[in-house]
């Protein structure tokens, strides 16, 4: 069977068709977010330290790290600080350390950038992921020597100089193409976790259908570990947990054995609590004294002030049990013994107080 290893200096994840799903964190990432990227800048890695304890905790077994920060004010006293080739090297060997200083998770070294990537590796402990190699030949030619040199598993990105194609086909051939160069360089097949490239359903209504049969065809013909961007498939959509949770146990099913996603379900913020608040007084109900935010979130069906366990992270351990991969089950039993810690939004017990005014 085919397993990809990825190591820390005590832990291992491993990647393999009989084994329990890899949760790759994506939650350091400044693109997109914004409070983020300015503490970065400001030199404060606190929330890259919380962010990487708290999905650790929600169940992640491999934590991604993204270095693709703009600093904008630095850019306007430094001209160099447009250049994210100058940026991201120092960066990305900063957010490596800092987050191994509380946890000793293996580690994913994301980039686009070169000279960030071996910055990544030279910082990081064990045997990280490298993330990632396209079929661009230019990529190739400088992201292999590097996954060579380390002795590092890479994840392979299903694209190439012609872009995306819709054609799932296409797709595979780009996937079998950079095994293929990889053997060239002395990298083995379970050394190479391909990424299919999951369309959003939105906008490709046969987007999850591709994904799967492309995953059996990875899974069968070149014998690969996969991975993806999960939330890919419900972008621009409502309720985008239910299609996640849908679709993770159901690609899943299909062989894919990681995903790049989020575990962690965020928690209420204080302009949400507020409104709900407002909401409940309008409705003249009286709550009992001395009720905390964690308790009227529970009561109301809020979801938790506290970064937990997401449902995403539910319908996997699910799907793991289902699949053999939890042996007797006992992830899930603890999962479901430790409310909290299952991300359950909990109701709460509504007693003592509770009443509508007249």
């Amino acid at each position: 069977m085919t397993r990809t290893v990825i190591e820390s200096n005590s832990k291992t994840a491993i990647m393999g068709f009989d084994e329990p799903f890899c949760v790759i964190g994506e939650r350091i990432n400044p693109t997109g977010r914004k409070i983020l990227n300015a503490e970065l800048e400001a030199g404060d890695f606190s929330r890259v330290q919380a962010d990487a304890l708290a999905q650790v905790a929600a169940g992640a077994t491999v934590l991604d790290i993204n270095s693709g920060a703009v600093f904008s004010n630095k850019m306007a006293e430094d001209p160099r600080y447009a250049d994210n080739n100058f940026v991201e090297p120092d960066l990305m060997r900063q957010l490596v350390e800092k987050v191994q200083e509380v946890t000793d998770c293996p580690l994913c070294i994301d980039s686009s950038v070169p000279g960030a990537l071996e910055a990544g590796l030279e910082a990081a402990n064990g045997r990280p992921l490298l993330n990632s190699v396209t079929g661009e030949e230019e990529r190739l030619e400088i992201v292999l020597p590097l996954v060579k040199k380390y002795n590092v598993p890479v994840v392979a990105i299903s694209n190439d100089d012609t872009g995306i194609s819709e054609d799932p086909d296409v797709r595979f051939a780009v996937a079998k193409k950079i095994v293929e160069r990889a053997a060239d360089f002395g990298i083995p097949a379970h050394d190479i976790v391909v990424d299919p490239l999951v369309m959003p359903i939105g906008a490709m209504g046969t987007a999850g259908l591709q994904v799967f049969t492309l995953v059996r065809r990875l899974r069968d013909e070149l014998g690969v570990n996969t991975t993806c961007g999960a939330s890919n498939i419900s972008f621009g959509l409502p309720n985008r947990h239910g299609i996640n949770n849908a679709f993770l146990p159901m690609a899943m099913g299909a062989g894919m054995t990681s995903a790049i996603m989020n575990p962690i379900a965020l928690p209420v913020g204080p302009k949400k609590l507020a409104e709900k608040k407002a909401e409940v007084a309008a409705a003249g109900i009286v709550l009992p004294e001395g009720l905390d935010d964690e308790a009227f979130c529970k009561m109301f069906g809020l979801g938790s002030t506290k970064a937990l366990a997401g449902k995403e992270m539910e319908a996997i351990r699910a799907a793991n049990f289902l699949t053999n991969n939890d042996e007797g089950g006992a992830n899930w039993i603890n999962f479901n013994r430790l409310p909290e810690a299952a991300g359950e939004g909990g109701r709460g017990r509504r007693g003592g107080g509770r009443r509508r005014r007249a």
